[in-house]
């Protein structure tokens, strides 16, 4: 390459112009070449470099040697030394090297330049009255100051940005010589009306002072003088082969603060031919690192340029005395080291840090074609052993900070040469890369695409090897399952090793995403792997064989080794590890992912499902039983009514939920059915549940002794029944966790409003049904608990009715049986349960008690003993926290209204027909009979009644009348058996008699005073003979509905009541009376309410 020429800028005191033109001036030549036709000298380059040999470089090495040039030369590596080292790294024998060394000590001195480059500088003295200067730089040798080199100026700065270069030339002797840097404020010519125009631009009072000084010097002189704002001094002595950048502080004699500071740049070169010397500089760098290489002995891809001090300065030293630009030099280690690469595979780093110095050149095109062919050459060879570490990037452990580290340079590596937009150049050639899948007539440099393909194949290999090292270790559907289960484990752990260290990396180094490129890699390798083996296992997967709760029946298989259940959990759990390699997919792939085949997994599992359900149950039903086995029935908290198996159970539910979760299903239709199974599945939990516990505590409070046996309940009993309500209670909240909503919502929008309703209906229906039978499971052992406790109440009742009213223990020993057990149930029992547990009371003490009842009826025991026994069950009744609650059993109130009315005796047994009677009468809307009117008053304990009329009475004669009378009654009859019963006149032939007749009936205090007391008004139709009157019709009024008045009978309001007629035996009371065989007083009213009944 030819160096660019420096610039200079003469500047001259005095002139018209406010700037002197700037002159350029030429370095010195570089070489002995310049003046000889390009393509001579192209050809005469070409024939001494083919000519090159051995002896003529190690005879440069030894120039070089012997010419250092630098401060560095005294201070790293004695002459001696560098001598040794080259004769050793070249293979040079020592007589040889003898006589190399006097040909390189016979030839002239090098032809050295110091190359400056200023730069720029910083905080400045102002030197104009604006507050500014308008710097620029004069540099000379101290040797030589007629020989000087200026900058421009820049105007109206106090940092300044130069930029500009120079070439000084040196020799040997001038190397104690010194480099002299000036900086000058440049003041151009003008005169004194032009500077009075600066006036508004004065800044402060010394700006004031300085103009007003160029003012008067300029009227008094007319000169215009650069003033200095300082200078710095380099001795040459100080610049190490290599070149440095520094900061100058700028100094001023008589001023001792700092003047400001000057950035340059200083390096030593010669005039050498570029190409002989890039030439020189390749075989040097070459030969010195194999040398290097050969005594290190580094392990592969550790050495990173870290040369010896004999090598640093022997090369320092060719390119300081060749004049080779960093540019030249990168390129040349580039290519040496590419090519050192293949066979001793050297640090990435070297390349990376290369690349990026030989990037802006490369792309700006600053570097000949023959370079440029140099340097694609060398990246040929070096993009081989790249891609080997994408491809091998898991056979490295990404926690270490090597492996990162290469992977880093690598990918810059990648990115600088992706920079460069290679064209028209075949990187790879298919001979080294056979994997890649480029196809096409052009030159492959697709280094995008050839990363896709590493990554791919490097993928495939690590997959094919996982395959062949990780076989199945038996021919059955478990031992396949397994072993895809962990095929893609590993390949889950790679996916996320590529997520956690390299997607990131790739991203900000390539912009390549290789955790996606992988995903789509993998994603249809496992499609393909898994399918057809997932299809096949679960066409051929058997049916669980067992039936209800009976482990004992459980599911079996033929080999008693294999567990029957392992080959569906091994498909689930292969079912679970795609679905996360699935779900990382929409993360990883959000655009692509709706068109890879392995979205749809779900549907090659389809027919699992069935069995995963059945799996889930089975197991849930075996945690149940165990969770039973190890509940000691205690509280498990003071707050609660329920011990560990029901939160357990809970807990089990909820792992079924978890698995439902899990599968997550995404048909909707499918998800419907699995749905409903699983609700039919948890209530057979709960109706296992109730089973176990009740057979748990079967048993628990039986006591038998010598004298009873009985059944006491016990806290055991209670939490058990609480327990299965709890386990109830969950069923609802267990159903609402499954998102049921979701998927009729989701049934909703795939079909119509009719099949979503449908579809809620079914549900609800199971799980309606569901919570009914687990109700009814509990009821029923309410029932067990009462029917145990049946036989004491029964012998309870029993014997308090035998023995009430005589001075026996058995009744308060009984008495606190009942008490202490209903203790027990109201304290243990939640006060649902306890109230279930009273109404199942009631329905048996019903039932009891009508067994009791019957029995004795048939026994014809006295009204006393259904007396005695009402007393014992209010007794009984008594024990209970509310007895109030009591009432709401209505066979209990049924049953003791019974006992009532059998224990009456049989004239009250008769009144008990009348007031039924008269209930019966009050409510009916009309009558076939007819209709009676009267008036009834008490005087004090004188009844009086008026008789007035009848209306619509039945006609009882064939003539179609009646021949009526009406007969008073009162009731009890037993209790009125002093009193007459008072009769009307008969009215003949009519339907509507009009009696107006008033009787009035003496009564004593205590007939006054009978509460249920009745007035029976019996209308009947006269016999011709007198002997066998028909009977119409009756009413009754009560005596409590009689007013008591002084008043005048005539104006108190007429009472008007239908005729009625018992329609039938059909009555409890008539019952009673029916069971009184041997009573007299039964028989014969009974003789006459038959003759009263209605036909």
């Amino acid at each position: 390459m030819i160096r660019s020429s420096v610039s200079e800028i003469a500047l001259n005191g005095i002139g018209p112009s406010k700037y002197a033109p700037p002159v350029r001036k030429r370095s010195l030549p570089r070489n002995q070449f310049r003046g000889i036709k390009k393509e001579e000298l192209q050809r005469q380059t070409s024939m001494y470099l083919a000519s090159m040999t051995i002896d003529e470089l190690y005879t440069e090495i030894l120039y070089i040697i012997l010419h250092n040039v630098g401060c560095d030369v005294n201070l790293e590596v004695p002459q001696n030394s560098l001598f040794s080292y080259a004769q050793d790294a070249f293979r040079v024998p020592h007589n040889k090297h003898l006589q190399l060394l006097d040909l390189a000590e016979k030839k002239e001195d090098p032809e050295l330049i110091i190359n400056v480059e200023v730069i720029e500088a910083k905080d400045l003295r102002p030197k104009d009255s604006n507050g500014n200067s308008d710097p620029f730089v004069t540099l000379y040798l101290a040797s030589n100051t007629s020989h000087r080199y200026n900058t421009s100026v820049k105007p109206t700065t106090l940092n300044p940005v130069w930029e500009e270069h120079f070439a000084l030339p040196i020799t040997d002797k001038s190397i104690d010589d010194t480099l002299c840097l000036e900086v000058w404020d440049f003041d151009p010519a003008e005169t004194v009306k032009e500077k009075l125009g600066k006036l508004f631009d004065v800044k402060g009072v010394k700006g004031m002072r300085k103009l007003v000084k160029e003012i008067a010097v300029t009227a008094a002189t007319g000169q215009h003088d650069n003033e200095l704002i300082g200078r710095a001094k380099i001795p040459l002595n100080t610049i190490p082969a290599s070149g440095m950048t520094m900061w100058y502080t700028l100094d001023k004699k008589n001023k001792i603060t700092r003047q400001g500071v000057l950035k340059v740049r200083i390096c030593f070169s010669s005039g050498k031919n570029n190409q002989v010397a890039a030439q020189e500089h390749r075989h040097i760098r070459r030969i010195i690192l194999v040398h290097e290489l050969d005594v290190s002995k580094p392990a592969a891809y550790w050495w990173c340029e870290n040369f010896g001090p004999e090598a640093n300065q022997l090369l320092t030293q060719h390119i300081a005395q060749s004049g080779l630009s960093p540019t030249e030099v990168a390129l040349c280690s580039y290519s040496v080291y590419a090519g050192i690469h293949q066979s001793h595979p050297l640090s990435f780093c070297i390349f990376s840090k290369l690349l990026e110095k030989l990037l802006k050149p490369l792309q700006t095109e600053m570097i000949l074609e023959e370079d440029m062919k140099l340097f694609w050459e060398a990246t040929r060879k070096l993009l081989p052993s790249c891609f080997a570490v994408i491809r091998r990037i898991r056979k490295k452990n990404a926690n270490e900070k090597t492996v990162m580290k290469q992977v880093i340079e690598v990918l810059k590596i990648f990115n600088y040469v992706m920079a460069l937009e290679p064209t028209n150049i075949d990187l790879f050639p298919q001979n080294l890369y056979p994997w890649i899948t480029f196809h096409g007539d052009d030159p492959n440099c697709d280094i995008a695409g050839t990363l896709q393909d590493a990554i791919s194949k490097g993928a495939g290999d690590w997959l094919n090897y996982l395959i062949e090292n990780n076989k199945a270790t038996a021919e059955t559907a478990l031992a396949r399952l397994q072993n895809l289960i962990q095929l893609l484990q590993l390949v889950r752990s790679d996916l996320q090793k590529a997520i956690e260290f390299y997607d990131k990396l790739f991203i900000e180094h390539v912009n390549f995403q290789y955790a996606k490129s992988l995903y789509i890699f993998y994603q249809a390798k496992i499609s393909t792997l898994c399918e057809p083996e997932v299809r096949q296992i679960c066409k051929n997967l058997k049916t669980l064989d067992y039936s209800g709760y009976d482990f004992g029946n459980g599911p079996v298989n033929t080999d008693p080794t294999v567990d029957p259940l392992a080959e569906g959990t091994s498909l689930f759990d292969l079912y679970l590890t795609i679905q996360r390699f699935v779900t990382s997919g929409q993360d990883i792939c959000p655009s692509d992912y709706n068109g890879f085949h392995i979205k749809n997994f779900h549907q090659w599992f389809h027919a699992g499902v069935a069995q995963w359900l059945d799996i889930a149950v089975y197991k849930a039903l075996q945690r149940i039983e165990k969770a039973i086995e190890l509940d000691q029935l205690v509280h498990i908290d003071t707050s609660v009514k329920y011990s560990s198996s029901a939160v357990d159970t809970l807990t089990i539910f909820y792992q079924v939920n978890t698995f439902w979760q899990q599968l997550n299903w995404p048909n909707v239709e499918s998800c419907y059915t699995f749905i409903a199974k699983i609700i039919d599945d948890i209530c057979r939990c709960c109706i296992f549940y109730a089973e176990k516990m009740a057979s748990k505590v079967d048993g628990m409070g039986d006591i038998e002794n010598i004298y009873e046996k009985k059944f006491e309940v016990t806290n055991e009993w209670c939490l058990a029944i609480n327990n299965i309500d709890y386990v109830r209670e969950t069923l609802e909240p267990f159903t609402n966790g499954l998102g049921m909503e979701e998927i009729l919502k989701k049934i909703l929008e795939l079909k119509s409003p009719v099949d979503a309703q449908r579809c809620r209906d079914t549900l609800n229906m199971v799980i309606s049904n569901a919570i009914d039978t687990v109700r009814n499971a509990i009821i029923e052992l309410l029932q067990t608990v009462v029917q145990k406790m049946a036989p004491s109440m029964k012998r309870l009742l029993i014997e308090g009715a035998e023995l009430c009213n005589q001075d026996n223990n058995s009744i308060d020993r009984l008495m606190s049986y009942v008490d202490r057990n209903l203790e027990t149930m109201h304290r243990e029992l939640n006060k649902e349960n306890f109230n279930r547990t009273l109404e199942i009371v009631w329905d048996m003490l019903s039932q009891t008690l009508d067994e009791i009842i019957q029995t004795n009826l048939e026994n014809r025991r006295p009204p006393s003993f259904f007396a005695n026994l009402q007393k014992t069950l209010k007794l009984m009744l008594g024990a209970y926290k509310d007895p109030t609650d009591c009432t709401s059993c209505d066979s209990l109130k049924r049953t003791e209204q019974i006992l009532r009315i059998n224990g009456l005796e049989t004239s009250d047994l008769i009144h008990e027909v009348h007031l039924e009677l008269a209930k019966k009468f009050d409510e009916l809307p009309e009558s076939p009979y007819g209709e009676i009117s009267f008036r009834c008053k008490f005087d004090g304990d004188v009844l009086q009644v008026e008789v007035i009329n009848a209306r619509d009475l039945a006609a009882m004669d064939s003539s179609g009348a009646s021949d009526s009378f009406v007969r008073i009654h009162l009731l009890p009859e037993h209790k009125f058996s002093s009193i007459d019963k008072p009769k009307t006149k008969t009215h003949n032939k009519t339907l509507f008699p009009l009696y107006d007749e008033t009787f009035t009936i003496n009564l004593s205090p205590e007939q006054r005073e009978i509460k249920d007391g009745l007035v029976l008004l019996s209308v009947k139709d006269k016999d011709m003979l007198g002997y066998n009157n028909q009977y119409i019709g009756e009413a009754f009024l009560r005596f409590k509905d009689i007013p008591i008045t002084s008043e005048s009978l005539s104006n108190l309001p007429q009472v008007k009541k239908w005729l009625g007629r018992p329609t039938s035996f059909e009555m409890d009371t008539i019952k009673a009376l029916e069971h009184r065989l041997g009573d007299k007083q039964a028989k014969e009213f009974l003789k006459k309410f038959k003759q009263r009944l209605a036909s």
